[in-house]
């Protein structure tokens, strides 16, 4: 995945995320677990933004 496709996705989950959390609180949500597998996908994607980020700073100070 390139850096667009990552901003895409992370604001994908984070609105998703939203909508879970939103159906929690009005007791309509089915599957709670999904808040946490959501939460978990989000890191995921920011832990690969920060190792590109890091990758860049290294391959420009070479």
């Amino acid at each position: 995945m390139n850096a667009g496709e990552l901003v895409e996705k992370l604001a994908s989950l984070k609105q998703e995320l939203f909508n879970l959390r939103f159906q929690h609180a009005t007791g309509q949500l089915e599957n709670p677990m999904r808040i946490k597998e959501v939460k978990k996908s989000i890191a995921r994607v920011k832990t690969v933004q920060r190792e590109l980020e890091n990758q860049d700073v290294c391959l420009a100070k070479n």
